[in-house]
């Protein structure tokens, strides 16, 4: 009887071994991760239910952040979509890759409707694509490591392939033209895509970039009827109606990538490219968002989910998104350019260490393409709960220094650079190590 359960229990064993050690050496095989980029377009960093909104539903970006190293405290160096992609994509300041207004200068007494035909505009736009090209990028060098890399979305930098891109929906047009359907209009270059990747078993990288919640504010009836009663202004209503929709496609997305049974490999990270607060009298932005100085432009909520390695925690310190490349890179295990800002986000003693952030804001038409600090308006450096804003005399001549408590004024509204000069000081030195903005 003894033998015969050693015997029954041996069998058992065995066969335990026969499911569970192929399922093991699978997830041995399971090879680099792949990646996602969602890039929210123009949404203010308190525009989500998971952030605490009264009135904006994101259901599937909540889902998101439940299973995400979430960093609640995430920043973007620039409150402008070009440089601020740029930014993302290289890793570095605008000041180090070049690209740091979203257009070329446009000569005196030209209209913008008319510059954007001119031969100036498109050797602006060519000189910033070179920009781009002579800069390493995150998609160039997972392509170099046997990724296969797509473009969607957003992208001003001419052809998907001037950032190292194997396939792409932009061929050339300033806002990103064919690239601009996705998300508005259709999420089926994505599957393709990776089911593309996936009859070429190799991994992929995603770069999801609608223009949304961005302007046209132009959402389906039903999301602007759920929202027009929430709000006696039709201009904000709209614009909370866009931000549901952007979430719902996420939530395409998402699907898409647990229907194709990639989600367990996938890294998927979140950020937005900068901020919006709408005014509710006009359809556009108000002050303090938008190409602004202050977190309404620069604020932004960062999310890295890994379901194979990474567990969801909502993180308290500070997060750039600078930050994804290098951490993108790491996870991948490809090596990265050693001179880049930002950190790991998934190395906790990193993160735990950092406790200062900084950024720029320029121009909307650069000054001088080859000189950064011609296009300067102001830089910033956060320590703490701390926020010091120092202008750039040449393009910000009336602007005075400003500095807040942002833990307890997060609308920017006291400056206490005045009854605070020796704070001041020691922020504007450390400001002055990182960018003198002299060169």
């Amino acid at each position: 009887m003894q033998l015969q359960r050693v015997a029954h229990l041996f069998c058992a064993v065995m066969a335990a071994a026969f499911f569970i050690l192929p399922n093991a050496m699978a997830a041995e095989a399971k090879g680099p991760p792949n990646i996602v980029m969602i890039i929210s377009d123009d949404q203010a960093w308190t525009d989500y239910s998971f952030m605490g909104h009264p009135n904006i539903q994101t259901p599937n970006l909540d889902r998101l952040a439940a299973e995400s190293r979430l960093f609640a405290r995430g920043y973007v160096p620039a409150s402008l979509c070009c440089p601020s992609l740029a930014s993302m994509i290289t890793g570095r300041y605008p000041h180090q890759h070049k690209v740091t207004s979203n257009d070329p200068p446009m000569p005196a007494g030209m209209k913008p409707a008319e510059f954007h035909k001119s031969a100036a505009f498109r050797d602006g736009r060519e000189t910033m694509n070179q920009f781009m090209e002579a800069t390493p990028t995150l998609p160039r060098l997972l392509t170099k490591a046997g990724y296969l890399t797509l473009q969607t979305g957003k992208w001003w930098q001419g052809h998907f392939s001037h950032g190292g891109f194997t396939h792409g929906m932009t061929k050339g047009g300033r806002h990103g033209d064919e690239g601009l359907d996705i998300g508005r209009k259709t999420m089926q270059p994505i599957t393709d895509f990776i089911q593309t990747a996936q009859r070429e078993k190799k991994p992929f990288f995603v770069w999801y970039a609608p223009m949304l919640p961005h302007t046209p504010h132009n959402p389906p009836a039903r999301l602007f009827d759920k929202y027009k009663t929430k709000t006696s202004s039709p201009h904000v209503a709209r614009y909370w109606a866009m931000v549901e929709w952007f979430d719902e496609t996420c939530g395409e997305l998402l699907d898409t990538l647990d229907k194709q049974g990639v989600a367990e490999n996938t890294i998927v990270v979140y950020v937005t490219d900068n901020g919006w607060i709408q005014d509710p009298d006009a359809p556009k932005y108000a002050a303090k968002s938008k190409q602004s100085q202050y977190d309404g432009g620069l604020r932004t909520p960062i999310m890295v989910r890994w379901p194979a390695k990474v567990k969801p925690a909502r993180a308290p310190q500070l997060a750039m998104s600078l930050d994804l490349m290098p951490t993108l890179l790491k996870a991948a295990g490809v090596p990265a350019p050693a001179d880049l800002p930002g950190i790991d986000l998934l190395d906790d003693a990193a993160v735990a260490k950092r406790d200062t952030v900084f950024g720029q804001i320029f121009t909307h038409n650069a000054v001088d393409l080859h000189k950064p600090a011609s296009s300067l308006r102001w830089r910033w450096i956060i320590e703490g709960d701390w926020k010091l804003i120092v202008p750039a005399a040449q393009n910000e001549p009336k602007a005075v220094v400003e500095l807040y408590r942002i833990s307890e004024d997060s609308g920017e509204e006291k400056n206490l650079a005045t009854t605070e000069p020796q704070r001041v000081e020691q922020l504007r030195k450390k400001l002055d190590a990182w960018w003198p903005a002299a060169k």
